[in-house]
């Protein structure tokens, strides 16, 4: 039997065709690729990876972008090799470090990578599980620094959601790292069937005609508006006809056209054999407000045997909290909406919840989870349906369409493998998004994968440790996202190939026997380059004035408006930002720019502007566009545009030149100039293109280059070699990274209280969810004073990386020091929760980010603060912060 047949053999089901060609790589030495969708079985290919290594007897890393999915991952192997042969690094966990088998979050080994740790021996294989994270804005960097630092003698095996541009990702890292097989699989491995709910009815998205899918006609027809007359007889005691009443409504009439509600929808699914299902609502709150409703309307989808058994599972992982904080949390009624079947899943939520949630899906005890899209995600959740209520959701700065790629992550765990034989994906009747575009979604398979990398100050420090300058670059310019760029610069290049060609007929074909034509030609086009010049210098000048002009106007000015579009007298009736709105004679109101004058604009006259009402009402704009029109006021005369009598000069000395030229007698002139002229058109497209390709390429290494100036003036790094200060910031990892080391320096965490420690330390770390963060008192007047030396380290880096044209360094958040401080000093959790008005999962995590930030600065801080630092640590893990979400 071959170790392919052996490794089979401990699966249930036949290994897939591109499984089996993903495998066939790696016994052959290869990298390898595999994009498939969630549910096809990616995984097995890494497992094998990982019996491969085994059998070798030589080590395998398993990566992970998320600790939960980190920590299930460690114990399903655990179960499968032994609790011995499996180990786990995350930011919470180290167990068994030295196995062979571990299982980290991707952050660990690039730490790791950076660090030349000695863990890295024997290491054949590093799977990456969820590659495509490497687009994350915020954390995508770490996998490209992975695959292009990793040494070259281990293979790796890259997971990836199905992506458009699979090939050429694979291509990238084969140009890296050498061989890369790149294994696409499109087909799911349970066929999907989108259904759009309108009211209470399901409904096809798609119907045949001949050999095609397209849009249901009934579907697209929905989206025709009908107008409905309807009259009534007058009140009684009033004199005239009947009233004629007109309204818009959908061509089905409003009862049957209708967003469900969720428990209607949950009701329909029950009736129709279609749970379990993962309901997504793009918000906490109305995950939350879901259950309530559900649970409200009295609907329960469990037996009394699958009650019980929900309650003991929940009693059981919940029980080394303490029975006020789980009333504190909220747990009790969570518990009875699962014994119902129901639940919610979002990141504001307790770990443990979250993780009793996951437990219980899995198992098929609860019937509907209603979650934000970080469910679709990593976790192993599989489920019969997915329903979309909304396909509207906010970025952080505005809501957006989901897009065709986020449309197939979100239904890829409809349909689970070996049990469903259609999965169904679920869109809610849309009011604001036509059906023809909904149906688009379903159809598309765009996704694709792009780059976030750039060079920060914790990879420059290391750069420097590990390389010369020369070798930096070049691994700069190894990123995905540079060869990307490069890509664009082939077709760059090819064009300015040809350009060059044409540029060399052109110059045959203007050559003169009486003289050098192109020297002929150069003096008259310097003139004309002066000329322009000093025309454009004018305008600039007529613009900033203008705007200038504009910015004294206030209301009640009258001024003239030449340009064509806008012609007219026009009154000025507010002014924001130096730039002022005003109405005009037909009574539009618009804010002019300086591209509506020729020259600054000049008061006319003053006009008494209506005491009430504003441009917003029709009565305001007539009033005031009447007494426009009825002013007499003298045309507004144009200034001659002056001209630069230098610049004038030295264009009439060249043409004089010209003149000269024996090439100016030629009586072939207007041939040769016609040639002249096209060759240099051509020269300035040319000199465009050579900016295009000066701009793409090696951006990377420019960026580089402007860090590591800061980093040199900052003392970091002195002759491309890390100074003591250099040294102490490559083992600080986060945005924060400089200011850290800065503050250190500074001695701003000296004489401070472990709470005070941890409170300035989460500064560093805490984002608030706040579009408008609040303003908050910090508890002491230590901190007040530290909290202010910190914010003008921070105002000296961003001087430092303004002048260089550097934004790496994030502004500090104070949001979270009161909270913290509250927590660190042993205050109660209710306590805690209801003085920050923070969910609980938020809570938690927070003070992750701060623990793991402590943990850094011990390592690097000097003996004297260790003390205050472990102190800050043991004060802030406690409680249900401490929680790891393994048994170590």
């Amino acid at each position: 039997m071959t170790d392919l047949a052996a490794f089979a053999t401990g699966y249930a089901f036949a290994l897939d065709e591109f499984q089996e060609r993903a495998i066939s790589a790696l016994e052959a030495g290869e990298s390898v690729l595999v994009a498939a969708p969630t549910g096809s079985g990616k995984t097995v290919v890494a497992e094998y990876a990982v019996h491969r290594a085994l059998g070798h007897r030589r080590k395998a890393f398993y990566t992970t972008p998320l600790k939960a999915l980190s920590n299930q991952k460690f114990g399903d192997f655990g179960r499968r090799y032994g609790e011995r042969r499996v180990g786990l690094l995350t930011g919470d966990n180290s167990i068994n470090s030295e196995a062979p088998l571990v299982v980290m979050t991707t952050e660990v080994l690039r730490n790791m990578i950076y660090e030349d740790s000695s863990t890295l021996g024997g290491l054949e294989s590093v799977i990456l599980d969820e590659v495509h994270y490497l687009q994350d804005p915020y954390r995508g960097a770490v996998w490209e620094e992975v695959l292009i630092h990793l040494p070259l003698s281990v293979a790796v095996v890259c997971l990836s959601a199905t992506v458009s541009n699979a090939e050429e990702f694979g291509e990238w890292i084969g140009a890296l790292r050498g061989p890369t097989r790149v294994v696409i699989e499109e087909k799911r491995p349970v066929p999907l069937r989108n259904l759009y709910m309108v009211g209470r009815e399901l409904h096809d998205m798609h119907v045949e005609q001949g050999e095609r899918l397209i849009p249901n006609p009934y579907l697209v027809s929905l989206d025709q508006r009908e107008m409905r007359v309807r009259t009534r007889p007058p009140a009684a005691g009033r004199l005239g006809g009947n009233i004629v009443m007109r309204a818009e409504r959908p061509r089905e009439g409003h009862r049957r056209v209708y967003v469900p509600r969720r428990e209607e929808v949950v009701e329909r699914l029950a009736e129709e054999g279609m749970l379990p299902a993962i309901y997504f609502v793009f918000s906490r709150a109305g995950c939350d407000g879901s259950v309530r409703y559900v649970m409200q309307a009295g609907i329960t989808l469990t037996t009394q045997a699958e009650q019980r058994r929900i309650r003991e599972i929940a009693d059981a992982r919940t029980a080394w909290i303490d029975e006020t904080e789980l009333d504190t949390l909220g747990f009790y009624d969570l518990r009875e909406a699962l014994a119902a079947g129901v639940a919610a899943h979002h990141a504001g939520m307790l770990p443990v919840f979250k993780e009793l949630v996951e437990a219980l899906f899995q198992e098929g005890l609860v019937k509907v989870v209603f979650a934000t899209e970080t469910l679709s995600l990593g976790i192993n959740m599989p489920a019969k349906t997915v329903v979309i209520e909304d396909l509207w959701k906010f970025s952080g700065e505005r809501h957006e369409l989901v897009t065709p790629g986020e449309y197939t992550q979100l239904t890829g765990r409809a349909g689970r493998r070996g049990i469903d034989e259609l999965g169904n994906a679920v869109v809610l009747y849309q009011r604001q998004v036509p059906f023809e575009r909904v149906a688009g979604l379903a159809s598309t398979r765009t996704y694709e994968l792009r780059s976030s990398f750039r060079p920060s100050y914790n990879m420059a420090v290391n750069l420097v440790r590990n390389y010369t300058q020369d070798e930096a670059r070049h691994l700069l310019n190894s990123s995905f996202g540079q060869f990307l760029a490069d890509r664009g610069v082939v077709t760059l290049e090819r064009q300015l190939e040809r350009d060059h060609a044409y540029l060399e007929g052109y110059h045959r074909s203007m050559r003169c026997h009486l003289g050098d034509f192109a020297e002929y030609w150069a003096l008259r086009e310097r003139a004309r380059r002066i000329r322009e010049d000093a025309r454009r210098g004018g305008e600039r000048r007529r613009e900033d004035e203008v705007r200038e002009a504009l910015a004294r106007l206030r209301p009640g000015d009258v001024v003239a408006i030449p340009s064509v579009r806008r012609r007219g007298l026009a009154a000025v009736i507010g002014a924001r930002e130096g730039r002022p709105t005003v109405l005009s004679q037909d009574r539009r109101y618009f804010r002019p720019s300086a591209r509506d004058f020729d020259e600054p604009p000049r008061v006319l006259a003053r006009i008494d502007l209506p005491r009430s009402g504003s441009a917003r009402s029709a009565r305001y704009r007539r009033d005031l566009a009447a007494r426009l029109v009825a002013l007499r006021v003298p045309p507004a005369r144009s200034r001659a545009q002056a001209s630069d009598p230098a610049a004038e000069a030295k264009a009439a000395e060249l043409e004089r030149l010209a003149r000269e030229h024996p090439c100016h007698s030629c009586p072939e002139r207007p041939k040769h100039e016609r040639w002249a002229a096209r060759a240099s058109k051509l020269e300035r497209e040319i000199a465009g293109l050579d900016r295009r390709i000066r701009a793409r390429t090696e951006t990377l290494g420019k960026q580089f280059d402007r860090v590591i100036a800061v980093l040199e003036e900052m003392g970091y790094v002195s002759d491309f070699l890390l100074t003591e200060k250099g040294e102490r910031l490559r083992r600080i990892y986060g945005e924060g990274d400089i200011l850290v080391t800065e503050a250190l320096e500074a001695g701003v965490f000296g004489g401070l209280s472990a709470a005070e420690v941890a409170s300035l330390v989460s500064t560093l770390v805490y984002e608030s969810r706040e579009r408008m963060p609040r303003r908050v008192d910090l508890p002491t007047q230590a901190l007040r004073r530290r909290g202010q030396a910190l914010s003008e380290l921070w105002v000296a880096v961003r001087r430092r990386e303004d002048a260089h044209q550097v934004e790496l360094c994030r502004e500090l958040d104070f949001g979270f020091v009161p909270t913290v401080f509250e927590w660190a000093e042993g205050k109660p959790l209710e306590d805690v929760l209801l003085a920050s008005g923070l969910a609980a999962g938020d809570f938690v995590r927070n003070c992750k980010q701060v623990l793991d930030l402590l943990r850094q600065i011990e390592e690097v801080a000097g003996a004297p603060l260790w003390s205050v630092l472990r102190a800050a640590h043991a004060a802030v893990d406690r409680g249900v912060v401490s929680y790891t979400g393994v048994e170590g």
